[in-house]
């Protein structure tokens, strides 16, 4: 079962001026089937919006939590919800 989920996820930490959204767009694009974008926000944190297969969002949330992230993540809050499409590939904003 691999249904269409939202996710939405906010990662605090070193996260922005070190390619933090360049790479979390390319991993996107790598695990493929992902529309949405990576964004920096005015507190210091990314958020970023992710739609498609449910396991490949899960994919791209557990790079998130990884070792492998540019900068320093000191957390990550997510958010699953239904998907709302309107998306043109998976942006960097």
């Amino acid at each position: 079962m691999n249904e269409e989920a939202r996710l939405v996820v906010w990662v605090r930490g070193r996260v922005q001026q070190v390619g933090f959204r360049w790479f979390t767009r390319a991993n996107a694009l790598e695990i493929g089937g992902l529309i949405g974008f990576a964004l920096n926000l005015d507190d210091g944190r990314v958020q970023i919006v992710a739609e498609g297969p449910r396991e490949n969002c899960h994919r791209l949330l557990e790079w998130l939590r990884s070792d492998d992230t540019p900068g320093r993540v000191d957390g990550v809050t997510e958010i699953w919800d239904t998907p709302r499409g309107g998306y043109d590939g998976f942006a960097i904003r």
